[in-house]
């Protein structure tokens, strides 16, 4: 083969699929997965297993024959708890029509970017972010446009000026990810008003992620144990998509159940794309999901305190001068500055050799997370004070 032509020009293949971007936080994983005795806080999840009442309702449904083709939408038991749950959270009515199931999150996502954009398009993402609204926007076949946030000593915020002026001619959503993965910052409900008020002057929709709504520290900006939701001041007929999923509050990730909250005038171009996605959830995972909304408060609430126990552990890491480090408001990340780390990646891999532990590279994140690391601290606090431990002594050879 000529070592001038690449292997995506022999193959051919579509431009969006070539241009996914790849996962710096699943290359860093990938190397330390399997290193005895590691501390993995690199991925978003904690360390307990799914509750055995939710494998439970599973394995129900399954020795019950529950194995056929389903709704599209979801069963109407999952889409009616669900709407229940809403009104629990958020102290409204929900209609359960306003609810889809998705196989996960990011299936909720890539149906959310397919309706909204494509060619020529462009998303605005504030960064640094999940790297996964990249490159669900990208295989979309739209352009992502990194907005960086700045920060201070009281954490980050969103520069709405800079959003404005990022917005174009061919911008058709903005992406609203509060709490914040990465960050842990948490959108006030003036924050939430500016960005309505943006969108809606342009004529633009909101992509708004509020998965660790539940997961808020700062009581200042906690409404009844949530955190503020576009939910507290949209209109009826603004154009809001919410992406949400079981994964983090009930400890799910790896059943790959989430849903897309939309207005029931999309019910059937949703449908007809979870046809063409993946015809439906398994019935035998909805079923867990109706169990995990209606029994897992309490499980929710121990892992809601745990995560506030883990942010107060690793805030220590500051002590060491070697780190700076805003308190997160909400989700369950320490997004930390390395002071002098040049590649954050690089720092990464060395902790995993050096300390032991497994973080994500805060260039993962974009550009703006450069020079930072992400932690997840939803772990057991033993975990966590020994992690923050081997930081601390590796930290002075890693800045050398």
């Amino acid at each position: 083969m000529n070592a001038s032509v690449s292997i995506p020009s022999v193959l051919n293949l579509r431009p969006e699929a070539e241009q996914a971007p790849t996962s710096g936080i699943v290359d860093v994983f990938s190397y330390g997965r399997l290193k005895p005795g590691i501390i993995p806080l690199w991925v978003g999840e904690g360390d307990l297993p799914t509750p055995s009442f939710i494998c439970d309702a599973a394995a129900r449904s399954l020795a019950e024959g529950e194995t056929f083709y389903t709704y599209q939408r979801g069963i109407p038991e999952l889409r009616q708890a669900i709407a229940a749950y809403h009104e629990r959270v958020y102290a409204k009515p929900f209609d359960p029509e306003r609810f889809f199931v998705t196989s996960g999150g990011m299936p909720a996502m890539q149906l959310a970017f397919r309706m909204l954009a494509g060619h020529g398009d462009e998303v605005l993402v504030p960064t640094p972010a999940w790297p996964n609204f990249t490159g669900a926007i990208t295989v979309a076949g739209a352009r992502p446009v990194a907005v960086p946030m700045t920060i201070d000593a009281r954490g980050w915020h969103l520069d709405f000026e800079r959003l404005e002026k990022a917005i174009t001619s061919r911008t058709r959503a903005i992406v609203i990810n509060s709490p914040s993965n990465p960050t842990g910052w948490v959108a006030s409900h003036a924050d939430l008003r500016a960005a309505l008020d943006l969108a809606r002057r342009h004529g633009l929709w909101i992509v708004a992620d509020e998965i660790y709504g539940r997961f808020i520290h700062d009581p200042a900006l906690a409404i009844d144990g949530r955190a503020p939701s576009f939910r507290d001041v949209m209109a009826v007929d603004d154009k809001i998509l919410f992406i949400q999923t079981f994964s983090k509050n009930w400890a799910m990730t790896g059943w790959r159940l989430g849903w897309l909250e939309a207005t029931p005038a999309m019910g059937q171009v949703i449908e007809n794309l979870v046809q063409y996605q993946t015809s439906g959830t398994p019935v035998f995972i909805q079923r867990a999901g109706v169990a995990a909304i209606e029994q897992g408060e309490s499980f929710l609430d121990d892992q809601i305190a745990k995560a506030r126990r883990g942010r107060d552990i690793v805030g220590r890491l500051a002590e060491t001068g070697l780190v700076e480090l805003a308190p997160p408001s909400g989700a369950f990340y320490a997004f930390l500055k390395i002071k002098g780390a040049t590649s954050s990646k690089d720092i990464a891999f060395r902790l995993i050799d050096e300390a032991n532990v497994g973080l994500a590279p805060g260039s993962a994140f974009g550009e703006a997370g450069e020079g930072y690391l992400r932690l997840c601290y939803l772990r057991k606090p033993e975990d966590v004070e020994e992690a923050v431990r081997r930081i601390s002594e590796a930290l002075p050879r890693l800045v050398a």
